[in-house]
């Protein structure tokens, strides 16, 4: 089917397609290859790896880094940490977007556009840095896990695509129907549209928990505490301060079996901290496409 399109084509067609699958290929190369080495090199022998030998596979293929994250406490308390953000984050934001979006989508509620307005203001406009950190300090949230929840609860973009979605995707026909069936307008949020927003709720999912995941600043402005840090902050101390100081090591060979755990365990903490995110994607597969689509109609 395919080749009969494409022998039916132009030759200006032709040419045009062959570019295009060129481009996307080179592209697809440049994106995977440094996935396939890092997680190639967290599964290679350490002088393998600071030696140059691997390119693409597992060279003398070892567990030695996998061990080695499974014996560091502080990367294991971090990993720890990062989950309890993700998961107690993400449905914080998820029960503040919908407890915003829901009410900013009735027609009946004649003060939506201002209360709209000063949402989208807050996009554009902040206090800065050190109001910011004065507020969370006389809240007494610094070195709390409560930093890293409450500051960042909802966001402003993921409400709006929320109250699109509800807008565009549930008719008003529902909520009339309820009301002669004497739902409350909050059991009508509950039991109608939440079962409803399923899609974009997924979608708000997958965004907030992949950057409740990654976030970083956060954690460098108000933790100072290592039992509280993320598993980003851990991997900035492995990645960045982690380096092996060849100076204080009179011995070669050992020098260069600690430089070579060092850089084996950089990888295999990095694969370690990029499997919950990816695990996200296929759980949320049946309803990403279409809560994306329908939540940017309109906007």
């Amino acid at each position: 089917m395919k080749q009969a399109k494409f022998r039916n084509m132009t030759l200006g067609d032709k040419i045009f397609t062959l570019i295009i699958y060129t481009m996307l290929s080179l592209i697809l190369v440049v994106i995977l290859y440094p996935l396939i080495y890092i997680v190639s090199a967290s599964f290679s022998d350490p002088q393998a790896v600071i030696s140059g030998e691997v390119l693409l596979f597992p060279v003398r293929p070892t567990l030695k880094g996998y061990i080695a994250v499974l014996q560091n406490k502080k990367i294991l308390t971090g990993f720890t940490n990062s989950l309890f953000y993700l998961v107690v984050g993400t449905i914080i934001n998820l029960v503040m977007t919908m407890l915003c979006a829901y009410p900013l989508s009735r027609r009946e509620f004649t003060a939506r556009g201002w209360i709209s307005k000063f949402f989208v203001f807050t996009m554009y406009f902040s206090g800065g840095m050190v109001p910011a950190y004065i507020l969370v300090n006389r809240l007494h949230m610094i070195n709390t896990r409560w930093v890293m929840l409450i500051p960042m609860a909802m966001s402003t973009y993921n409400m709006i695509i929320c109250r699109t979605y509800i807008v565009n995707t549930i008719p008003d026909e529902l909520y009339e129907a309820s009301q002669i069936d004497g739902c409350t307008p909050f059991k009508y949020m509950m039991r109608v549209v939440v079962p409803l927003s399923k899609p974009i709720l997924a979608v708000l999912t997958l965004y907030y928990g992949v950057g409740r995941w990654n976030d970083y600043y956060t954690a460098m402005m108000y933790l100072n505490d290592d039992r509280l840090m993320p598993i980003t902050m851990v991997m900035r101390e492995i990645l960045i301060m982690g380096k092996v100081d060849m100076t204080k090591v009179q011995d070669a060979t050992a020098a260069a079996k600690l430089q070579g755990m060092s850089e084996l365990l950089k990888y295999s903490t990095i694969v370690v901290a990029c499997v919950p995110v990816m695990l996200l994607y296929p759980l949320i597969q049946k309803h990403l496409v279409k809560g994306v689509m329908v939540g940017s109609v309109k906007g």
